[in-house]
């Protein structure tokens, strides 16, 4: 392992914003992890660089995990445990586990990143979540280089949330994560509209056909980070009262909605974008894509502030209009 200085980390996000990292070190292995944090504290972990803006250098040590390897336990006829390490690519996995014919990340394919930053945010796609395949996590302590197991109930789960996002924030570095999918008989969602039109013809489709179908739909309306720099969603969708909600629908009777409860309603950030004139917009190199206003874009070299800067003027207007405060799902640095 060689510590690099001054590395540029366009290439390691796909917002593809350039900024510099003061020190640069890239694992391939957990032993080399636990190497590089028994004198290093001061850290900061990039994976796959697909949930980040970079606004400015990074002057803490930059580890680039680059972990590879999946491991296979069968529990019988019925279902099976894969654990994948942190530094796979989240899509590659989705479609090797679909080769296999196990099924539960199906939904989620074309998802950009990397496995160890999955549970985070608890990513989500066409009704369904990390959770409802996860079975646990393996992630060393920063400060005291241990490593702990996370079930399910440990990480707190919740809508693009975890433990990982709050308590335990920058405390701890996942470095594998083992689903629970099913070898057959298994438990498709085809509920989500977009999927359930796309396969009305097949009357029981495999998880290869929903697969495909969820990358048909994703490739139509999502920009190619490797084309047209973007970390796809960047806002969460917003859950509002019931109140808020019936009072907005009296106004605009056509709102998309999803009934969470009798008390919350969720509506697409997207549609809330679109609404307040944004979808399509460019301000200099940093935009808003023409067929997705949920995903903000750099077309060329726009810089971090510069994206930045157009999310908050959008979550501004979004207030003044709807009375719903967007929040960014990024991270931004």
């Amino acid at each position: 392992m060689k510590i690099q200085q001054n590395i540029s980390l366009k290439p390691y996000n796909t917002f593809g914003i350039q900024a510099n990292a003061k020190r640069f070190v890239s694992v391939n292995s957990v032993k080399e992890l636990k190497e590089i944090l028994a004198s290093e504290k001061a850290i900061f972990l990039l994976g796959g660089g697909s949930n980040i803006l970079l606004t400015k250098d990074v002057e803490k040590l930059v580890i680039h995990l680059n972990t590879k390897g999946i491991i296979v336990n069968d529990l019988g006829a019925e279902e099976v445990l894969v654990t994948a390490e942190a530094g796979e690519n989240w899509h590659e996995l989705v479609l090797w586990c679909v080769s296999q014919n196990y099924g539960g990340l199906e939904n989620l394919a074309l998802i950009p990143g990397n496995v160890g930053t999955s549970p985070i945010q608890n990513i989500g796609a066409y009704g369904v979540e990390i959770k409802d395949v996860f079975q646990q996590l393996e992630a060393i302590n920063i400060e005291t280089g241990k490593t702990k197991i996370f079930t399910n109930a440990d990480c707190d789960f919740e809508y693009r949330n975890s433990v990982f996002k709050n308590g335990l924030k920058g405390k701890y570095i996942i470095i594998n994560v083992t689903f629970q999918l099913t070898k057959k008989n298994h438990n498709i969602n085809i509920s989500y509209g977009a999927i359930k039109d796309l396969l009305s013809d097949k009357e029981n489709p495999s998880i290869k056909e929903i697969a495909d179908a969820v990358i048909a739909i994703r490739q139509s309306k999502l920009p190619d980070p490797k084309k047209i720099g973007n970390s796809g969603s960047f806002f969460k969708n917003p859950v509002v009262t019931s109140d808020l909600f019936i009072e907005l629908a009296k106004k605009y009777p056509e709102i998309p909605h999803y009934i969470i409860s009798e008390e919350e309603i969720k509506i697409p950030a997207g549609w809330l974008i679109e609404q307040c004139g944004f979808k399509g917009k460019r301000f200099g190199d940093a935009g808003v894509h023409e067929k997705q206003a949920l995903v903000l874009v750099n077309y060329n070299n726009a810089s971090g502030k510069e994206i930045y800067d157009l999310a908050q003027k959008i979550q501004q207007k979004v207030l003044e209009t709807f009375k719903i405060s967007l929040e960014i799902e990024v991270n931004i640095i």
